[in-house]
């Protein structure tokens, strides 16, 4: 026969009373993410500091590059209407005299080795020469465009992992607690827990935007360096239609001039 204990209503109540109700219990810290980062870990914080700062940079290079992009495919498109016009280098050259950029760049580098090479008489040699100097300056132009879009690759493909060890300290800073407390009230994990998380959002929210920037970036500078292909085609066929003139691998009196107000 099963034996009963007969157990006091008064002690079942007193039991009841030192349960802790989870839906009322108060969290011992505060949950927003200004609190959760007052109270991380200093390991933590910094990384937290760090993934902030490569926001601010990913932010401070999509302003200070979309203006340079657009400002230079702009130059490029109003330079390169000109050269549709014109009929020699001379010509283009003084259309171009009153700006700065990279077709009138072009046309002085073809115009000077046009000049350099007066007493030769190989017009293959030239056009040579020529499409050497134009390759030179479209890469150095290409190479100046993408300076500052690789700080973009990087923050994009190393914030994530910068974070998730964030994630990885806190997480273990947070067991190390629970060890030491011995419990696992929810109160008590949860706000370790919620701080490490913290380091991972802030890692993802500094990288998606790096990487979305410089895929933006990649198709903007792909079209410049078209347009500066496009401007180098065209100042290569004003020389050598300049070549096809008589007495065209001297240069004139025209392309002299042009040349010197061009310096």
């Amino acid at each position: 026969m099963t034996a009963f204990v007969a157990v006091p209503l008064t002690a079942l109540a007193q039991d009841a009373m030192d349960v802790p109700v989870i839906g009322t219990a108060s969290l011992p810290r505060d949950l927003s993410p200004w609190g959760m980062f007052l109270n991380a870990d200093p390991l933590v914080k910094g990384v937290l500091i760090g993934l902030a700062i490569a926001s601010v940079v990913t932010w401070t290079v999509w302003l200070a590059k979309t203006i340079e992009i657009l400002f230079a495919r702009r130059r490029v498109g109003a330079a390169l209407r000109i050269l549709a016009r014109v009929r020699s280098a001379p010509e283009g050259l003084e259309r171009l005299a009153g700006t700065r950029g990279e077709v009138r760049e072009l046309l002085i580098a073809a115009a000077t080795e046009l000049r350099l090479s007066a007493d030769s008489q190989q017009q293959d040699g030239i056009k040579e020469r020529v499409a050497s100097r134009l390759e030179r300056i479209e890469a150095a132009r290409g190479r100046r465009i993408m300076r500052g879009t690789g700080v973009l690759a990087t923050i994009g493909a190393t914030a994530p992992f910068v974070g998730l060890f964030g994630t990885v300290w806190g997480i273990m800073n947070s067991f190390i607690g629970i060890s030491k407390s011995h419990t696992t009230n929810l109160a008590v994990v949860a706000p370790g827990i919620a701080e490490a998380l913290l380091a991972t959002a802030f890692g993802l929210a500094a990288a998606i935007p790096a990487v979305v920037i410089y895929n933006l970036f990649a198709r903007s500078i792909a079209a410049y360096r078209a347009q500066l292909g496009d401007a180098s085609a065209e100042v290569l066929r004003l020389i050598s239609r300049d070549l096809d003139r008589p007495a065209a691998a001297v240069p004139s009196t025209s392309l002299r001039r042009a040349l010197s107000a061009a310096e």
